[in-house]
């Protein structure tokens, strides 16, 4: 099994205090599974979890850790207890958590396997996810701070990625230009951990939300666009 090495030791030294003891413990053991040699540095702080690059042989990977102490579970609850696949979860910090990452894996899991363009996920232990990392040594950028070049047609895929995942019976349920990625002027949708199930009753409500701040967005950027146009695009590919 590889070891992390002397370098990335005092890489890892320098974000050390990010972690709790419980964090530390599952990082060095998906190291010593061969997952990542160490962490590089950190990408984004979000409000739920701190993602990290991180160096598997000559590979970078994404390193995305649920913050245990100050997440607001209950907000994580409130979302995936509506979830069917979910109903047996108790409200017990921890155990929310654990099942918000699991279910990010599990959703990108099931969007690969529909042939969308989402990060590849390779394993999720308790509060860490570990996914491939867009763009590779060209790290791709959100949305919001890369504009496409042509605009129509990055919008009409995005339409598309949105299309298969509903196919699929998923919603994204959290879309905005915060979560996806321009990957060579391609979107790839990420933060799939609210996705859920087209048999969620607030299902209705999370597409139309989708839409919406899709379509805000590349009105901004002055595409014209007819939102319940587009919803219905959407649900006439289901059937």
């Amino acid at each position: 099994m590889p070891r992390m090495g002397t370098v990335n030791k005092e890489k890892y030294k320098t974000l050390k205090d990010v972690f709790d003891m419980f964090t530390e413990k599952n990082l060095f053991k998906l190291i010593s599974q061969g997952y990542i040699d160490g962490l590089e540095g950190p990408l984004s702080m979000g409000k739920e979890a701190n993602v990290f690059l991180a160096r598997s042989s000559e590979e970078l990977r994404v390193v995305k850790i649920y913050r245990l102490q100050t997440c607001d579970f209950n907000k994580m609850y409130d979302y995936i207890k509506a979830d069917p696949r979910y109903t047996n979860l108790k409200r017990d910090r921890r155990e929310v958590i654990f099942s918000w990452a699991q279910r990010e894996f599990r959703n990108l899991l099931i969007a690969r396997e529909k042939g969308m363009r989402v990060p590849t996920p390779y394993v999720a232990k308790d509060n860490i996810l570990i996914m491939e990392c867009v763009g590779g040594e060209n790290v791709a950028q959100k949305l919001v701070k890369h504009k496409p070049q042509n605009i129509e047609s990055f919008f009409k895929e995005t339409i598309k990625q949105i299309t298969l995942l509903y196919k699929a019976n998923l919603i994204h349920a959290d879309l905005s230009g915060f979560n996806i990625l321009n990957d060579n002027e391609k979107p790839v949708l990420i933060d799939m951990s609210q996705a859920t199930p087209l048999n969620n009753p607030n299902a209705e409500e999370y597409l139309k939300r989708d839409v919406h701040n899709i379509c805000k967005l590349f009105d901004k950027w002055g595409l014209e666009i007819d939102e319940k146009k587009i919803i219905e695009q959407i649900k006439k590919q289901k059937v």
